[in-house]
């Protein structure tokens, strides 16, 4: 008969596995601000181990605070341990709470660690039962034989290996039975355990191989065997003189076997637990990402597995209907003539809108009820007519997006009639392909997405699934269950429209569901007025943007590219040259060994990573005035990033239909309210470098048009003005003088007149460094030669000319400590649990943001408030002037050679008085053929 399987108990480490989690994932919490870093930590260890182990039986044990036995026997232990931040503590019920959700025992026992408590459990008699110790402690490995092994984390959170015997050996040179001789020798600095002085690693572990225990070694010692013999004096004499402190330290470092707790193997069976309470519990958490891991518990209830299996069928409570015939559609056309609103979702073959096209259009008006039109054959975004036009969806000449058996003309009018109100979630996306479709949905009256971001900035998950699993518990349909994932992965169109069906059903029954819960939070929140005058309906103006697209000019840029190569090449051989040698730059290891072991270059004020030295290029910059190669490398980043970033990548960005680039804007990245552009990212080509303007001259304007910028002239800085009361400074934007050399005069103490490019520069500097929270050690890192006490007298200087600024740094600080939030005038909030952190690099950073976040944010809405009143008064598709980008402060547009200068009066007098705040705002314009040469107009 073949030998039967043995069963396996797997026994964690409660606190070890939080310990690590926390410091694997700093900074992550929940949406409501709770910390979650150790939690999520602890649950992701968990689980990978579940996985990889495949337990019969769970047992978790936990510290109990206080001391343990091991304070009375040395009152030094653990005494010079850091104490972990209360963040840290804070986390470890939610820990408990989330084992017992799984119906997992918890063992703690005061005045006993958790590792005395896994050690009982190991040694009690169970026969045929493997043990696991799950911990990130090596302590445990003193407890592996021949039924027991540790499964510890290396490195992060997925990194494991597991001991055996034979692993300990190799690792230490010695079994795990003499681990702790090894303790009691080289001792803990961790725990405090003394140990032998003067005898390290190396010096234990050859002890070890020659005596085995420190019993036998100190027996030897004393009865001077010839063995003893043989080791140098000086070690005799340490060991002799400090035999107290190894016999200590080896008890110590004993895991106590006997520990006095009530264990049986039989309530440690893992299978069955409240699927309900795990759920609740990751929902509360906001762990969706991990759903997938929550394993299948044995004899659950159907309706409990399909909750967290993604493949499940939808709940039979729900009515999801697939529009086959024209009476079907007759009678949802008249249904939702009668609805105050609806929500509305698209499915479509791509996540670009560009280039996706559409195969069908769900609704939902009730709670568990949608319907889902498909559109038949799938229709690309622009169809070619027979004279080279384009007609769109639901058109007479296209014909595409319909069967023959429906007609959707009265769906068209429902989607585009202005007294019903619409909803969505990332409405973007569903706008721009209905409008390329040849559907001006409208009006645009909820986008739970930008709600959801409203009100909580700065935090993740604002995707529909996320959403829904937060708020409803409920797990929707992955798009991966339908059309699977990587070199498998099909198209939705050729998927069963069933499946569609259903999944384009639950999309929209959960938007509305989302509408109803969102719309009455925005009102209770007070973020009414900035959510229905500002973010959501900057979405369809965003939309047409994107759809506009700007002209790429992609001779230029391959011209371009093939000249940086050359200037690469040659950056290259004098790298080489001035490293002695051919290495690999892109590498840091070897870039390492050139500078530092080669070159020998110092290392003072250098970061070191778990690699060890850094050659980010913050620190190179650091090192500028140490050897010439330094300013070379930095030049090679820089040129080889712009070239693999813009001029190899754009010219395969330009779409096949429009001969444009269509980059997409997104509204809820940035925590401040600032819009962030994507595929590609248009708003960060540097503006001040040779190549970075060259790339700007490959965006060009269509034959009898020109390109027309119009740029917010120091917006943050009158921001600043405006928010402080600043008399001075206000006083100077009144006068139309140059702030920067205003506050250059103030800190370096001179006349106007004796103020050089120089002087104005660093004034800029730190201008704009205090909104940000510069500090000295700060300032010296972008102002070269300047010492740390010069710094500081720089910005002493500085708060002394502007007392009003001061005093507001100081108070909105204090205001968002009290309160939890920071805000703007406009009501835009951003919520900083973490200023009251007992982590200081924590609290720092979250000062730094709280200072930031009502300039960068006001500064955010008043050219956002500008794009509404530029697309209400002038149009975004005005076949005369179309608005193509917004990069942070400007906003670009094409507009016809001989309308120029109307439209940029226009402009410049709508961004100007958008919102009015008690300085001047002023904008500059600007105008050329290409983006990147530009001449100034005098309006």
């Amino acid at each position: 008969m073949p030998k039967e399987k043995s069963k396996k108990l797997m026994i964690v480490d409660g606190n070890s596995l939080i310990h690590r989690g926390f410091h694997a994932i700093p900074h992550l919490s929940t949406s409501k601000g709770e910390p979650s870093n150790g939690v999520y930590g602890f649950v992701t260890i968990f689980f990978n181990a579940l996985k990889k182990i495949e337990p019969d039986y769970i047992a978790v044990a936990f510290d109990v605070p206080g001391g343990t036995f091991r304070n009375r026997m040395y009152p030094g232990y653990k005494a010079k341990r850091v104490k972990a931040p209360q963040e840290l503590y804070d986390q470890i019920p939610k820990v408990k709470e989330f084992v017992k959700s799984l119906g997992l025992p918890i063992f703690e026992k005061p005045d006993y660690e958790a590792d005395d408590l896994i050690g009982t459990i190991v040694k009690h008699d169970q026969d045929g039962i493997k043990n696991i110790i799950v911990t990130g402690d090596m302590d445990s490995l003193q407890l592996v034989d021949d039924h027991t092994t540790v499964f510890t984390t290396i490195k992060g959170l997925t990194e494991v290996k597991e001991y055996d015997s034979d692993a300990v050996l190799l690792r230490y040179g010695f079994g795990p039975e003499y681990v702790v001789d090894y303790k009691a020798l080289r001792g803990d600095p961790s725990d405090n355990i003394p140990g032998v002085a003067g005898i390290g690693e190396k010096g234990a572990t050859e002890l070890i191989k020659k005596f085995g225990h420190i019993e036998e070694l100190y027996k030897q010692l004393e009865a001077e065997s010839s063995k003893a013999g043989r080791l140098p004096q000086t070690l005799k004499a340490k060991l002799l003189a400090h035999k107290k402190d190894a016999i200590l330290s080896k008890k110590l470092a004993t895991i106590n076997t006997n520990s006095p707790i009530e264990f049986d193997l039989a309530n440690t069976e893992f299978g069955n637990y409240d699927v309900a309470a795990a759920l609740n519990f990751m929902k509360s958490m906001e762990f969706k990402s991990l759903l997938d891991k929550l394993p299948k518990p044995n004899g659950a209830k159907k309706k409990n597995i399909e909750q967290i299996d993604p493949s499940a069928k939808v709940s039979l409570s729900k009515h999801y209907h697939l529009i086959k015939t024209q009476a079907e559609l007759d009678s949802l056309v008249r249904a939702l003539k009668k609805q105050k609103g609806f929500a509305v979702d698209t499915e479509t073959t791509s996540q670009k809108e560009m280039e996706a096209e559409l195969l069908g259009i769900s609704v939902s008006y009730k709670k568990g009820e949608a319907y889902y039109i498909p559109a038949t054959p799938p229709t690309p975004p622009l169809i070619k007519g027979g004279k080279g036009g384009v007609y769109p969806l639901f058109s007479k000449e296209g014909g595409g997006g319909r069967s023959a058996s429906l007609d959707l003309a009265d769906l068209k009018k429902v989607l585009m009639d202005k007294k019903i109100e619409k909803y969505g979630h990332n409405m973007k996306y569903d706008y721009l392909v209905l409008n390329l479709a040849g559907i001006e949905l409208e009006p645009l009256s909820f986008d739970t997405m930008i709600a959801v971001y409203l009100l909580n900035p700065g935090s993740r998950g604002y995707g529909l699934d996320d959403q829904v699993f937060r708020r409803f518990g409920y797990q929707m349909m992955p798009i991966e269950a339908l059309i699977g994932k990587g070199a498998k992965q099909i198209n939705l169109s050729q998927v069963p429209i069933e499946q569609v069906s259903q999944y384009a059903c639950e999309d929209a029954d959960y938007t509305f569901q989302l509408f109803e819960t969102l719309s009455k939070e925005i009102k209770k929140e007070k973020l009414d007025k900035l959510f229905y005058d500002i973010d959501n309906p900057l979405v369809p103006v965003l939309g047409l943007m994107e759809k506009n697209g700007i002209i790429l000019d992609s001779a230029t840029l391959n011209r371009m590219a093939k000249h940086v190569e050359k200037d690469l090449i040659a950056l290259e051989d004098k790298i080489h040259k001035l490293g002695k040698g051919k290495f690999n730059i892109a590498s840091p290891q070897q870039l390492k060994e050139i500078l530092f072991t080669k070159l020998e270059l110092s290392t003072v004020d250098i970061k070191k990573g778990k690699t060890g030295l850094s050659t980010a290029a913050s620190e190179l910059e650091k090192m500028k005035d140490r050897h010439p190669i330094i300013p070379l490398l930095l030049e090679y980043r820089e040129l080889a990033k712009l070239k693999n970033t813009y001029l190899d990548a754009l010219p395969g960005l330009v779409n096949g239909k429009t001969g444009r680039i269509h980059t997409s804007y997104n509204q809820t990245i940035a925590a401040t309210g600032r819009l962030s552009s994507v595929d590609p990212n248009l708003q960060n080509i540097p503006i001040r470098s040779e190549v970075g303007n060259k790339i700007r001259e490959g965006f060009v304007a269509e034959s009898g048009y020109e390109l027309l910028s119009l740029d917010y002239s120091q917006i943050e800085l009158r921001v600043v003005a405006h928010l402080s009361g600043d008399k001075t400074m206000k006083k100077i934007f009144k006068e139309g003088k140059d702030i920067h050399t205003a506050t250059a005069m103030e800190i370096f103490e001179k006349n106007e007149s004796e103020i050089d490019k120089d002087d104005r520069r660093y004034a800029k500097v730190v201008n704009f460094g205090v909104l940000y929270g510069l500090s000295a050690y700060g300032l010296t890192q972008q102002v070269p030669g300047i010492t740390r006490e010069r710094a500081q007298a720089f910005i002493d200087k500085y708060f002394l000319a502007y007392q009003g600024v001061s005093k507001y740094l100081k108070e909105i600080v204090q205001t968002a400590r009290e309160k939890g939030y920071v805000e703007n005038p406009l009501g835009r909030r951003r919520h900083l649990p973490e200023l009251n952190s007992s982590q200081f690099q924590v609290r720092a950073a979250a000062e730094r943001a709280a200072i930031n976040m009502p300039i960068q944010s006001l500064a955010a809405d008043i050219i956002k408030v500008a794009m509404l009143d530029v697309a209400r008064k002038i149009g975004v598709e005005n076949p005369e002037c179309r608005m193509l980008l917004q990069v942070h402060d400007e906003l670009l547009f094409e507009v016809k050679t001989d309308k120029v200068r109307e439209y940029a009066v226009k402009i410049k007098k709508l961004m100007e008085q958008s919102i009015e705040l008690s300085v001047p705002v002023i904008v500059e314009a600007k105008v050329g053929k290409n983006w990147g040469e530009m001449e100034e107009m005098r309006l």
